[in-house]
């Protein structure tokens, strides 16, 4: 049986950068299609969803992290920024506003790969077997349709990368989560980078459970060693 090939949008202004990328993905078995306009790429999203999205943020006709921002709310693909702005503050806005990752230019096209290839690798592992609904502490969590429902029937989104996490926690309930541990099972990137990553997306989630910042109750931080989370889970 052949598995199809997974797809990535390019949204970038530049038409070297989308040709470099396109060719690089494309040799590495990836299905591309690209876009020079965020217009144009939101249309193409009425019709279909990428699995990967690579964004950079300096659009002729769109605030970047605004579309970031919007497709982390509406739509399952994994968005990857790639940006020439630097900063760290940057690169927190990008990441708190949903992105999974963040690369700076210029950057090495085989990264480009590695990086998509990372974000893809956990959710292709799983099979079509693998429970998608997570019950807890009066939540629910809708992996299929990245969607938790709250205790009052409120429904609230939720992007991949907040996803992985979600559910690395949800099946290991109240057992300690390492940081080595969290690094090995969702990849990406390492040290400093991964660590703000993770703390951005943690942070999400307890703000989506409506957990108290200084003291949460589900998602607990063991200072020091990681995380663990705190509630009963039923799965089906």
């Amino acid at each position: 049986m052949t598995t199809a090939q997974p797809h990535v949008a390019i949204l970038d202004d530049e038409p070297e950068i989308r040709l470099m990328l396109a060719e690089a993905l494309t040799e590495a078995g990836f299905r591309t299609t690209t876009y020079a306009r965020a217009t144009e790429f939101e249309a193409a999203l009425k019709r279909t969803t990428p699995d990967v999205c690579l964004v950079d943020l300096g659009l002729p006709d769109r605030d970047g992290l605004v579309l970031v921002h919007r497709l982390a709310l509406e739509s399952g693909a994994t968005i990857i920024i790639i940006s020439g702005r630097s900063q760290v503050q940057d690169r927190v806005m990008g990441l708190e506003l949903g992105a999974d990752d963040y690369i700076i230019k210029p950057f090495d096209p085989a990264e480009i790969v590695a990086r998509v290839r990372a974000r893809l690798r956990k959710p292709r592992m799983a099979s079509e077997r693998t429970p998608q609904i997570a019950r807890f502490e009066g939540w629910a969590a809708y992996f299929d349709s990245y969607t938790l429902i709250s205790t009052t029937g409120e429904s609230v989104p939720f992007s991949t990368a907040e996803g992985q996490v979600l559910r690395l926690f949800l099946e290991s309930p109240r057992r300690l989560i390492t940081r080595a541990q969290m690094q090995e099972t969702l990849g990406g990137g390492a040290g400093e980078s991964f660590d703000r990553a993770m703390d951005v997306r943690i942070s999400r989630l307890r703000t989506k459970l409506g957990e108290d910042p200084k003291n949460p109750v589900l998602i607990k931080t063991i200072y020091g060693a990681g995380y663990i989370f705190l509630g009963d889970v039923v799965w089906s």
